[in-house]
């Protein structure tokens, strides 16, 4: 066991960041199904700022520390698995609970729910590959949660849409 302590992220930045921007994507998802609603942008507003800004960063840096002993193409795919591996079904459902909960739809919340998230992580793979890739690799730890927050608010759309297409 080591002697290092782990210095945990949860910056002014990052609470607004994620306060922002994952509520937008999730409006924009809302507003396109017509399913917009104050509590519904006031919730994500609250898990952008606080669950969000606070996991995520702290995973990122998590990756950093657990990959810094290896290199090359085996780290690249190590990173970009990693990523991928934490924004799991389990994760699409969650943040689909939460939308269900601020929407007031809390009977929605069941095992079809977690099928629907399932299948959403299925078919974005190639894409959460990508995006992952490049979050990870090519951008610099303190700029990795904006950047995953931006491809996740545009991935909160699709999660919205998912349950219309994976249903």
């Amino acid at each position: 066991m080591s002697n290092k302590t782990i210095k945990l992220q949860y910056t002014k930045q990052n609470i607004l960041r994620g306060a922002i921007i994952y509520s937008a994507g999730d409006t924009i998802a809302a507003l396109l199904l017509n399913e917009f609603s104050i509590y519904r942008l006031l919730g994500m507003i609250l898990v952008g700022a606080t669950i969000y800004a606070f996991e995520i960063p702290n995973y990122f840096a998590w990756i950093d520390r657990k990959t810094s002993n290896i290199n090359g193409l085996k780290k690249t795919l190590a990173k970009t698995g990693l990523a991928i591996a934490y924004f799991n079904p389990l994760w699409i459902f969650r943040h689909l609970a939460f939308i269900k909960l601020f929407s007031g739809n809390y009977e929605q919340i069941n095992s079809n729910l977690l099928l629907i998230a399932f299948w959403s992580f299925l078919a974005n793979i190639p894409i959460s590959f990508i995006a992952n890739y490049i979050i990870q690799n090519k951008i610099k730890l303190n700029w990795r949660f904006m950047a995953s927050a931006i491809f996740s608010a545009l991935m909160a759309i699709y999660y919205a849409l998912s349950e219309t297409i994976f249903q």
